[in-house]
């Protein structure tokens, strides 16, 4: 998931260089809302990891 809000990102990037400031507001919009999404899987996943680390040690 974070492959695709760096993809959305970089077209972002090109397309506010190109003048394309529509495109590139959706684009960052929607690499911003996968960037939280992946972090948030991240949290749960680490916390799900240590608790069940805890309960197996």
């Amino acid at each position: 998931m974070i492959e695709w809000a760096i993809i959305f990102f970089i077209i972002s990037l090109i397309a506010g260089v190109f003048g394309f400031t529509n495109i590139a507001a959706g684009a960052r919009g929607i690499a911003k809302i996968l960037f939280f999404i992946a972090l948030a899987i991240f949290l749960i996943v680490l916390v799900f990891g240590v608790l069940l680390g805890m309960l197996v040690f």
